[in-house]
């Protein structure tokens, strides 16, 4: 099936390989075509790597080991992670047969989208959302980065948490997210936005912010987004698809559930400002109404 679907336990996040100085030159040139195309090598067991890089297994596992990998398994698991990130829309439509007819085509698309909120009810940490919301409730001042079709979710979140009252500021574009992350200090928190990859503008947003004394979360697709690097904690949520552009109903319901805990811990403040509201909405000229 073309589907992804994630382990039922998935593995600790493997480390990604800080120690590529460490090896030799003639080490080097054996693994660097795995890291430079890892979705080619993350399915192969030790041997069939070895056979396919023209080297022995004793000499891939000794590779592996100086890389800082505990066996060859922990590497798989970093391939995997690296594939995610280096994925890019058109692989993600070269795994789907192209034979596949549209009838069959979509039942395969919605159970990857049903895998992708799988993995929200199984492995999302609702302790970790509370203590986001918690800190959203808290902060001065919230930035919200993402850019690109990132941008979509940072309008929709920006729009929730303007209705809680919150002091909420969004950028979708690079001058703007670097006027605000320069602005940024202590007691702000940033929600930067970014999958596979990254886009430039929120990675370098989210490093300048934590920088300034922000507290950045960063909510991405793998522990080897570049994300994680600037971000005082990571939540990571799939989006895989079978489409042509990624799925985010993951992190739209992630974004549900953290507004809905800021909701929760601003019960009384959100209440008022919807009695405000409620006559508005009514009766309000914005809405429709059919002539009596």
């Amino acid at each position: 099936m073309p589907t992804r679907k994630e382990p039922k336990n998935p593995p600790a996040p493997s480390a990604p390989p800080h120690l590529l100085e460490h090896l030799s030159e003639k080490r080097m040139e054996v693994i660097r075509p795995v890291l430079e195309n890892p979705r080619e090598f993350v399915l192969l067991n030790v041997r069939d790597m070895a056979h396919r890089l023209a080297t022995g297994q004793a000499t891939i596992i000794r590779i592996v080991q100086a890389l800082g990998f505990k066996g060859y398994k922990d590497f798989q698991h970093y391939l995997h992670d690296l594939s995610v990130t280096s994925a890019t829309i058109l692989d993600s439509m070269q795994a789907v047969r192209n034979e596949m007819q549209p009838p069959k085509f979509l039942k395969s698309a919605r159970k990857q989208l049903l895998q992708n909120m799988a993995y929200i009810q199984d492995h999302l940490d609702l302790q970790q959302v509370l203590s986001i919301a918690t800190r959203i409730h808290e902060a001065k001042r919230i930035f919200l980065f993402g850019g690109d079709m990132a941008s979509s979710l940072v309008s929709y979140m920006e729009y929730h948490l303007t209705i809680a009252g919150l002091p909420v500021f969004a950028a979708v574009a690079p001058g703007r997210t670097t006027h605000l992350a320069r602005s940024s200090g202590e007691g702000d928190i940033v929600i930067a936005i970014s999958f596979r990859r990254g886009l430039r503008m929120t990675i370098e947003g989210a490093e300048k912010a934590k920088k300034n004394g922000a507290y950045c979360v960063g909510i991405t697709d793998s522990s080897l987004s570049p994300l994680a690097r600037f971000s005082n904690e990571l939540v990571i949520v799939p989006v895989h698809s079978l489409s042509f552009a990624a799925s985010y109903v993951a992190p739209l319901t992630l974004i549900d559930l953290i507004t809905a805990a800021v909701g929760s811990l601003r019960r009384k403040e959100i209440v008022d400002r919807l009695k405000e509201a409620d006559q508005e909405q009514k009766h309000g000229y914005r809405w429709y109404q059919t002539e009596s």
